[in-house]
């Protein structure tokens, strides 16, 4: 009889089993469930939680494992809920308690090395070879502000960098980036195997709301039905996100005081100053100027920055979409307004615009 297992966890067709999977090498587990369809079809994997103190996407994720219903699915979903758990529980934002490293910074593991390493191995032998399909989902961390926007995979090869992008484009995000790393990133990583891949990113500063986790929640659901996956059709909304491309993502390269000159989504030309790095006595450091026009895509946005941590990333884009930038709102980055200027709307409004993007199947 057909069976989904990982690990120690199996579920048969129709079954949905949640339990946790054992790290190699490590005295704990991560909390994974598994919803194996009464039809038989393709298998793909949902994390939350690589940064563990993203919340969005670890409630979404979290919450699509108990929506997710096996009766209405075609294949297999396998959803890690929170893959950095100890980083959770200790509250350490981008790091791993125990070893203090960035979790997707170190694909594809390794048996022997600290907690991260083992964790990054678990996944990469124990899920990818499951999946062929991944989405990982991610949101700004304490210290980042970011719009919302898309990662597909591009280091790997034409046929998975295709549906890669395929899959990104149904997100409904402001912008998408197309990256060519195939190390490091869990999704990088899994493109880099053959899997098609995207990251998710929605919300900012660790903030996270109902709204916004509807929103990644529709998403994936919406990449479920366009994979055919899940029963339903999928849907476009209006126009693609609009791909932002070539990207700059810079380090600090001292250690103070960062003050940002832009917000993630606003425009700047060439040259324009983006943000200082002062001492404790306003003395100033370092000045960064932009190396093309473009738009703030993240940036940090605490007061502290460290050397050799992220600092800002932008892009460019089509000379076309001039003028028809839009922004996250600055309280959950949800709403759109345009040019950087944020306006929170309403509880109500919030709460129309979601359910005018429902799927009737999930009403």
């Amino acid at each position: 009889m057909r069976t989904l297992r990982v690990a120690d966890l199996e579920a048969k067709p129709g079954e949905k089993v949640s339990g946790f999977v054992h790290i190699i090498g490590a005295e704990f587990g991560i909390p994974v469930t598994l919803i194996c369809g009464e039809k038989e079809g393709e298998t793909v994997l949902i994390s939350g939680g690589v940064h563990n103190a993203e919340y969005v996407g670890i409630q979404a994720a979290m919450q699509l494992a108990d929506e997710l219903d096996p009766k209405k699915i075609a294949g297999n979903i396998i959803v890690i809920r929170l893959m950095n758990r100890t980083g959770f529980e200790h509250r350490t934002m981008s790091l791993t308690y125990e070893d203090g490293k960035n979790l997707n910074r170190v694909f594809p593991g390794n048996p022997n090395g600290t907690l991260s390493d083992r964790i990054a191995y678990t996944v990469v032998t124990e899920f990818f070879p499951k999946a062929d399909y991944y989405v990982d989902l991610h949101c700004g961390d304490g210290f980042e502000g970011l719009v919302s926007y898309v990662y597909c995979t591009g280091a790997a090869t034409p046929e998975v960098a295709a549906k890669s992008r395929e899959m990104a484009e149904i997100a409904h995000v402001d912008y998408l980036v197309t990256s060519m790393c195939g190390t490091g990133g869990a999704y990088n990583y899994a493109g880099s195997m053959g899997i098609p891949s995207i990251l998710l990113e929605r919300g900012h500063s660790s903030r996270w709301c109902e709204d916004l986790v509807a929103e990644d929640v529709h998403d994936v659901k919406n990449i479920l039905r366009h994979l055919r996956i899940l029963r339903g059709k999928s849907h476009i909304h209006g126009k693609p996100p609009i791909e932002v491309s070539p990207v700059i993502y810079e380090d600090a390269p001292v250690s103070g005081c960062w003050y940002p000159a832009k917000q993630p989504g606003e425009t700047f030309k060439e040259g324009e100053v983006l943000g200082r790095i002062c001492d404790y006595f306003g003395r100033e450091l370092f000045v960064y100027r932009a190396q093309m026009g473009g738009i703030i895509l993240y940036q940090t946005i605490s007061l502290c920055i460290m050397k050799d941590t992220p600092m800002v990333s932008y892009g460019t884009w089509d000379e076309d979409t001039q003028g028809k930038i839009e922004v996250g709102c600055e309280v959950c980055g949800n709403e759109k307004h345009k040019h950087g200027h944020h306006h929170h709307k309403s509880e109500e409004k919030h709460h129309k615009r979601h359910e005018y993007h429902k799927h009737p199947e999930d009403k």
